[in-house]
């Protein structure tokens, strides 16, 4: 065989040799590593990573590689982050430093999404291997370390932040992101009912109120009073996806939900995944952290399945006329993404839709520009809303904070451009059907 077609010694060193005999430590501490660089990673997961490894063997390095692969991704956006997370931990420690100077500012040319993307996941995995020390590597130099702890944290000044995808934001971004949800502010916008109070500066005559005044006076003058409409505020109904794909959004999104709730009343939060809970009186606790203990508490199926079309017909079914009332709105926050294939799905949205004075859909999905209603629980969703919306950064929330205090806007304005694209995304559909 020729030299170039050689392939490469992928064996690992033996047990023997230093640093040896400590692989389940290893594979833990590797677990731990990807769980704090957000990968889904659990205790479940560690030990069937060592029985995966016991089982394949650790004589040959790709296999190794695809063994703990095959345990520790699941989605396709997982395998960047553990592709570099697996070089870095099981192969050189060294290259750990050169992992975090990879953080630092540079400036790329217009177009370079894909470098950019990398860099993003590259500091969450340096910030996690800095966090965790994992596989005995050698500890760097203070120097060295002090230089590229402050190019991390001065990577995001406020701007940076509020347009920064929760999903690729550090621990210490997290915080900060947190406490600018808890002082967000949410702008009341009243509407008018059909009920009518005393005004003097009324454009409506109150009959009755003239005749008493001019009873009262003995018929000598006839002063008019006036009375204009109440006006009230409008329950809102928020309905949060926490299934797997949308974990690290409704974390976060469970923050603002708090903020919310103790900003005005009538809000009523639901949580679904496989099944419907309803967490209002939970998030009315003062303390966030208290809140959400109780919360997690409460709720059984966090980052698991979703099953949207049951979900909303358990709310349709049973808490429908208890909350959407007095012209309620509805804030739906998926990906569309559901186990059951959006089976029942369109007919629980029409109703939803017609029982809520506005339905707004937040998405995070939507921060891809190539985003399309492909999906068969997004097509399912999308004739049945009022508003379509991002939700997946700091900038998104407030917008959403401006779009929810406007005066009330016609029924599904801005939804052409989307409904043009759902029925081009169909027709393509029929056709590749025939």
């Amino acid at each position: 065989m020729p030299d170039d077609l050689t392939p490469p010694d992928y064996s690992l060193p033996d047990a023997g040799a230093e640093g040896g005999g400590k692989l389940i430590q290893n594979i833990m501490h590797f677990g731990r590593t990807l769980r704090a660089a957000g990968l889904p990673v659990g205790p479940g997961k560690v030990l069937d990573a060592v029985e995966a490894v016991q089982v394949a063997g650790i004589t040959n390095r790709r296999d190794f590689y695809w063994t703990l692969h095959a345990v520790f991704v699941n989605r396709r956006d997982q395998r960047e982050i553990f592709d570099q997370a697996f070089h870095v931990f099981w192969r050189n420690p060294r290259l750990l430093e050169r992992m975090l100077q990879m953080i630092l500012p540079e400036f790329r040319g217009d177009g370079d999404e894909d470098k950019e993307k990398g860099q993003e996941m590259n500091r969450r995995l340096a910030e996690a291997l800095k966090s965790e020390n994992p596989g005995g590597a050698d500890p760097q130099e203070p120097e060295e370390e002090e230089i590229e702890l402050d190019a991390a944290m001065t990577w995001s000044d406020r701007e940076l932040l509020r347009e920064m995808d929760f999903e690729k934001m550090t621990a210490e971004e997290i915080l900060r992101a947190k406490q600018v949800i808890r002082d967000m502010r949410l702008p009341i916008a009243e509407i008018k009912t059909r009920r009518f109070r005393p005004s003097p500066h009324g454009l409506r005559l109150d009959l009755r109120r003239t005749m008493s005044a001019t009873m009262r006076s003995g018929g000598d003058e006839i002063a008019l009073q006036r009375r204009k409409q109440r006006t009230r505020r409008p329950p809102l109904v928020v309905l949060c996806d926490i299934s797997g794909s949308m974990s690290r959004y409704s974390r976060m999104l469970l923050h603002f939900m708090h903020a919310i709730t103790n900003d005005r009343d009538r809000v009523h939060t639901f949580l679904f995944g496989t099944r419907l809970t309803n967490v209002t009186r939970y998030l009315k606790h003062k303390d966030v952290d208290e809140a959400l203990v109780q919360v997690g508490d409460v709720v059984n199926d966090w980052s698991g399945g979703t099953r949207i079309g049951h979900c909303l017909h358990e709310f349709n079914r049973f808490w429908g006329r208890r909350v959407l009332t007095q012209g309620a709105i509805v804030v739906l926050i998926t990906d569309g993404l559901d186990r059951e294939v959006g089976e029942g799905l369109a007919g629980e949205m029409d109703r939803l839709h017609k029982s809520c004075r506005r339905l707004i859909w937040l998405n995070p999905l939507l921060r891809y520009d190539g985003f399309a209603p492909k999906s068969q629980g997004v097509r399912a969703i999308l004739p049945h809303v009022d508003d379509f919306r991002p939700v997946h950064s700091l900038d998104s929330l407030e917008q959403l904070a401006e779009a929810i205090g406007r005066p009330s806007l016609r029924r599904r304005e801005g939804m052409d451009d989307w409904l043009a694209e759902l029925r081009r995304v169909e027709d393509e559909a029929r056709q590749d059907a025939d």
